[in-house]
């Protein structure tokens, strides 16, 4: 761990609360949550949680040598971007290139748009700069700065105080860039942003977006940082030899000062020997800590969500588990993430609308929380998008909310007012509203009239908004050639135990984690965090044994200056741990995956690339050449082994509840045992139906479950019993099961769809998505099409018609049919569909519905795409 003095604070400041945890002296955690915005009580969340755990008044100055570190994780960059309410920035680009950004490429995120609405640009002002290097490095026009340079300053004189440089190029050939950052400096910009420095990687867009991206949110951040750092007094040092003064922003880059040989000991006011100020590191999108002075707007967007994908995946470890998928539901939106032994990290992502090249934690969040609505139409179950947010919230908070999520476990009995806190109605003193509740789902029931009890009809939206989780971690995993199955379950977020289990059994999963911080586990990830670095760097070599030691000499180069910035943060070199990576594709292809190199092999990393290739795709070209477009290093403070938490002693027991309450499970009411978790013994074992009640949240053991406190304080669930699953075949329709199938086989088609587009060397199929994927039954009648090109739906299914028709009886397991016949539902002619039957079998002979034996080699539906 590192050296530090004092109290540690580790902070995760949210869009609406702000979760403090303070580490006293002697080890002992404490806990506050504030309010994101309270005006009317304090200027900053951050600063007022860490007075009211340190018992100071509001406002008090801190006293000197008390707090040792403060570790903070943001959203005001993203909310900055949400709200675009970044810097004003004057984008300097490459004549001919004006529109570049604003075009993009030829991708439609919504397909079915009659009208399309480009994104709103970042940069409010745009001048082409005469210059133009070639891909070879040929000069082909020489810059020429003298002709913009009166409409440069005319933009700072008009108040733009941000730039973002972007020359064609200059991810290898920079010196353009670099004349024109010093014009910029001398003109006097605050922030300049380059994009040699900021992306060093090839494709002119990404590298554009991400430069513009970091000048306009670098600027609102580095305020924030100010702010918090004057209040802590958490300013830099001056240095005793030359009195330097900290450094500043250039370049888009940070530059420090030279650390100060008395580091700590001087007073950033005086000079004088006297107690080290606090030192302030913020969490990056990577997961990685950095000095508040390194903390650049591209690495910021999901500074908070990447403390609790270090939180879930430290504290599985801690539990003995590799193998773990975060789950953190609040109540708007899930958060889920996956983690086997290594963090996965994204470089090319989309937030707000906006395209970031940066690494950043692979994070999939879907409209699904407490607050989600449900709506009956047409016969149809759905739950969400929308939310009912904190105002109105769920109709139990008496505001005259609709239902939602939260309200249907109110109605189940998972949820019990007696025991939530009773901070609802006008004098914010009331319990939940269960009346209210049970009033509406009797409505609703009496709405759907199909016989179901408003239990039933709860329970059902339910299923759906659980199957609606599950399949949001199946596109972190399933979709990526993960077997989910053999994964802990790690739950957080405010709603997150009280839905964990059900999601588990969705997904096959039989291990849920639930930590005693699970309710502000972003935070608890923030203080586990290490400092960290990282850089890449474009190569476009071929992977193979000649180019090993052109690609080495530049990963070197890399980890050097990770190591450097690690040591302007008090890292020592030698207590560095640093990892090469290669970023590779096959020729031809421009979809890369990482693969580490430390083995300098490039057999080695052939064979990796490889194995996750076929993993995440199914299939690996033999004999295609492989190229590695960029190289990468990440670099951490090696000292940091995250919080080793004490093992009590424990002995298997049986709890007494203290209370027990009906609850609604598989289609009845059960009696569960009721548990306050401070009141439960080191190694209490109790089975489900239960409900454990803690400070933060509800935690529902289902039926089949059983749940343990182990001596680390963790309750860990496990499936005991084999969960059964009716069957769900009947004469008519059942609306839940139409939803929950509905979403399943849309969630086929989707999956369909990504793996041909990742896969893709079409521009056509992989920016424009022209292409569709779909689900047939054994008829060839449509079940599901995924949001894809229209044009297709229309007869695609002719097309699989045909292949059924014609190959009647002699269809097997593994054929793939491909046609392009327009008089077999072909639609163009370089348009070709692709038709894959589906075989399932039960056990040693496939049954029809009807439960006859029907031949192994019968189809019983049929996944088709068609592309060009």
């Amino acid at each position: 761990m590192s050296e530090t003095r004092g109290w540690e604070f580790w902070i995760d400041r949210g869009g609406t609360f702000t979760d403090v945890i303070g580490r006293a002296p002697d080890g002992v955690l404490h806990t506050a949550k504030m309010l994101s915005e309270n005006p009317e009580a304090y200027g900053d969340a951050a600063t007022a949680g860490i007075r009211k755990l340190l018992g100071l008044a509001p406002g008090a100055p801190f006293p000197p040598g008390v707090i040792g570190e403060v570790k903070m994780g943001t959203t005001v960059a993203t909310n900055a971007l949400l709200e675009r309410k970044g810097d004003r920035v004057l984008l300097l680009i490459t004549r001919g290139f004006r529109d570049a950004l604003r075009l993009a490429w030829q991708s439609r995120p919504d397909i079915f748009a009659k009208k399309i609405v480009l994104p709103e640009q970042l940069y409010e002002r745009v001048i082409e700069i005469d210059e133009r290097v070639r891909a070879d490095g040929t000069v082909e026009t020489p810059l020429d700065l003298a002709a913009a340079e009166a409409e440069i300053r005319a933009a700072k004189a008009d108040g733009i105080d941000a730039v973002a440089v972007v020359f064609m190029h200059a991810w290898a050939y920079p010196e353009h860039e670099r004349a024109a950052e010093a014009l910029c400096r001398e003109t006097g910009f605050a922030q300049i942003s380059v994009s040699h420095r900021v992306s060093p990687l090839i494709k002119l867009v990404s590298r554009g977006d991400t430069t513009v991206v970091d000048a306009y949110l670098s600027p609102i951040l580095r305020r924030y940082v100010e702010r918090v750092k004057g209040e802590l007094g958490a300013e830099a040092p001056i240095s005793p030899l030359a009195g330097e003064m900290p450094g500043r922003a250039e370049g888009g880059k940070f530059q420090p000062p030279p650390p100060s040989v008395a580091s700590g000991d001087i007073s950033p006011a005086r000079g004088e020997i006297g107690p080290p100020p606090p030192r302030l590191l913020f969490m990056m999108s990577s997961g990685g800590l950095t000095s508040a002075d390194l903390f650049q707007g591209k690495d910021a967007l999901l500074s908070g969500p990447a403390g609790g994908v270090v939180g879930m995946a430290e504290t599985a470890r801690m539990a003995g588990f590799g193998k773990v998928i975060g789950f953190d539901m609040g109540g708007t939106s899930t958060d889920v993430a996956h983690v086997d032994g290594a963090f996965e990290r994204a470089f090319d992502t989309e937030v707000a609308g906006v395209r970031v090249r940066a690494p950043m934690m692979r994070i999939h969040t879907v409209a699904a929380g407490g607050g989600s609505i449900l709506h009956f139409d047409s016969g149809r179950f759905s739950v969400g998008p929308d939310s009912a947010g904190a105002n109105p919230g769920p109709a139990a908070y008496r505001r005259g909310g609709p239902l939602t999520v939260t309200d249907a476990n109110v109605m189940l009995g998972k949820l019990q007012p007696d025991l939530f806190p009773a901070i609802f109605g006008p004098g914010q003193d009331q319990p939940l509203d269960a009346d209210i509740v049970r009033e509406k789902f009797v409505a609703l029931a009496a709405e759907i009239g199909d016989g179901r009890s408003p239990e039933q009809v709860a329970e059902g939206f339910l299923t759906i908004a659980v199957e609606n989780m599950a399949n949001a971690v199946k596109k972190i995993s399933v979709q990526r050639g993960y077997d989910v199955t053999e994964y802990l379950l790690n739950a957080f977020g405010g709603a997150g135990g009280q839905h964990a289990c059900l999601v588990a059994d969705a997904l096959g999963m039989t291990s849920v984690l639930i930590h005693p911080m699970s309710g502000l586990l972003s935070a608890y990830g923030i203080g586990l965090a290490s400092v960290f670095a990282s850089r890449q760097k474009a190569a476009l070599l071929p992977l193979a044994g000649d180019a090993m030691p052109a690609l080495q000499t530049a990963i070197l180069a890399l980890a050097n200056e990770a190591i450097a910035e690690l040591g302007t943060q008090g890292v020592p070199e030698g207590e560095v741990a640093w990892f090469p990576f290669l970023h590779v594709r096959y020729e031809g292809s421009d979809t890369t995956l990482p693969v580490n190199c430390a083995s300098w092999s490039a057999d080695r990393a052939r064979a990796d690339f490889e194995a996750a290739h076929k993993a995440q795709f199914g299939f690996i070209y033999d004999g295609r050449p492989l190229v590695v477009e960029a190289v990468a290093v990440e670099a951490q403070d090696g000292r940091v082994r995250g919080r080793d938490e004490t093992e009590r002693a424990a002995g298997a027991h049986r709890p007494e509840a203290i209370t027990t309450e009906p609850v609604f499970c598989d289609g009845g009411w059960r009696d569960a045992g009721v548990f306050r978790r401070k009141g439960l013994g080191f190694g209490a074992r109790l089975a489900g139906p239960a409900l454990i009640v803690e400070a933060h949240q509800t935690i529902v053991v289902e039926p089949g479950w059983e749940a343990e406190l182990t001596a680390r304080d963790h309750i860990l669930m496990r499936r005991v019993e084999k969960k059964s699953r009716p069957a769900p075949l009947g004469a008519r329709a059942d609306p839940v099961l139409l939803e929950v199938f509905n979403n399943l086989f849309m969630s086929i088609a989707e999956q369909m769809g990504v793996t041909l587009q990742n896969t893709a060397w079409s521009v056509n199929i992989k920016e424009r998505l022209d292409f569709s994927c779909a689900v047939f039954d054994r008829t060839g009648a449509l079940v599901a099409n995924a949001p894809h090109m229209p044009v297709h739906l229309g007869s695609m299914d002719r097309s699989v018609e045909t292949i059924i028709r014609l190959n009647a009886g002699k269809v097997r397991p593994g054929d793939v049919f491909a046609l392009n016949a327009p008089y077999n539902g072909g639609t163009h002619l370089p348009d070709i569909t692709v038709v894959t039957p589906v075989f399932a079998q039960f056990g040693e002979e496939e049954k029809s519905s009807s439960g006859s034996p029907r031949a192994a080699t019968t189809p019983i539906s049929a996944a088709s795409r068609r592309d060009r």
